[in-house]
C-alpha cells in the first residue's frame, strides 16, 4: 500500500538519500550562474569571465569541474532511481547497510560519468567549443549534440535499459544474488544507459543552468515511469532532432 511505502520511506537511509538529493541541488543552486549574468557575458565576450569562469585549462579547474558535474549527476539521477530503490527495500525487507551499499553501487557508476563528462568538457573548452561556463559556443556542436540524443532515444539500447528501470521488480530478481553492491552497479549502469545522451545536453542547454538541470530531472523521472513513459521518449526524440535541424538550417 501507498501509506506503508511512505512510512518505510521515514527511515534514517531514507532521509539521509533525501538530505543528499536536497543538499545537492542546494548546492547546485548556490553554484549557477543567474540568466542576467549570461547576458552580460555574451555582451562583454571572454574578457567578463577571465576573473569569474569556473573553469581554467589545469589541474584544479578539471577537479571543480569533477565535483560539479557528481553534484549534477546526484541531483538529477537519484530521484530518478527512487522507485527501483523503494522496490530493492520491498523485495528483500533490506537493513539499512544494504540499502547503503546499493545507494553507493549506484552513485560510483555517476562518478565516473562525472570524471568522464568533466574530461570532454575540458577538452572542448580547450578546443573554443565551449565557453567557461560549459554552454556550446558552437552551433555546430550544439546540432551535433541534439542530434546524437534525438536518435538515440529511438535506439534499441535506450529501449532495453528503460524496460529494466521501467521493471524494477524482474530486474533485480535476476541479479538478487549479487548482492547490494553489485545490484546498485548493474542500476547504475541501466540508468546511465537510459540518460546519458540526455545529460551531455547540459552542453548546449548550459553545464551551471539550472532551469535545464530542472526541466531535464523532470523529463528523466517520467521516462521512467511505466504508464507515461512510453509517451515521453520518442516525442521527445523528435523534438530533439527538430531543434538540430532548425540549427543547422542557421548554419547554413
Amino acid at each position: 500500500m501507498l501509506s506503508d511505502r511512505i512510512r518505510a520511506m521515514s527511515a534514517p537511509h531514507w532521509l539521509t538519500l533525501f538530505a543528499g538529493i536536497l543538499l545537492a541541488w542546494i548546492a547546485l543552486y548556490l553554484m549557477s550562474v543567474p540568466a542576467e549574468l549570461r547576458a552580460i557575458g555574451r555582451l562583454y565576450g571572454a574578457e567578463f569571465w577571465q576573473n569569474f569562469c569556473t573553469l581554467t585549462p589545469d589541474a584544479a579547474g578539471w577537479v571543480r569541474m569533477v565535483a560539479m558535474w557528481a553534484l549534477m549527476s546526484a541531483a538529477m539521477m537519484a530521484p530518478t532511481a527512487l522507485p527501483a530503490l523503494a522496490t530493492y527495500e520491498e523485495l528483500g525487507q533490506s537493513t539499512e547497510i544494504r540499502m547503503t551499499r546499493l545507494i553507493a553501487g549506484y552513485l560510483s557508476v555517476w562518478l565516473g560519468f562525472a570524471v568522464l563528462a568533466a574530461t570532454a568538457q575540458m577538452g572542448l573548452f580547450r578546443a573554443g567549443l565551449l565557453d567557461p561556463l560549459g554552454q556550446s559556443a558552437a552551433p555546430v556542436l550544439s546540432a551535433a549534440l541534439l542530434v546524437v540524443a534525438g536518435l538515440y532515444q529511438f535506439s534499441p539500447v535506450k529501449e532495453a535499459c528503460l524496460s529494466k528501470c521501467r521493471r524494477p521488480l524482474t530486474f533485480f530478481m535476476q541479479h538478487w544474488d549479487e548482492g547490494p553492491w553489485k545490484n546498485g552497479l548493474r542500476l547504475g549502469l541501466v540508468c546511465l544507459g537510459c540518460c546519458w545522451a540526455l545529460m551531455l545536453l547540459a552542453f548546449v542547454g548550459g553545464v551551471m543552468n539550472l532551469a535545464f538541470m530542472g526541466l531535464a530531472t523532470v523529463i528523466m523521472v517520467l521516462e521512467k515511469l511505466p504508464e507515461i513513459g512510453r509517451y515521453v521518449t520518442r516525442p521527445l526524440g523528435a523534438l530533439l532532432i527538430a531543434g538540430a535541424v532548425v540549427i543547422g538550417f542557421g548554419l547554413i
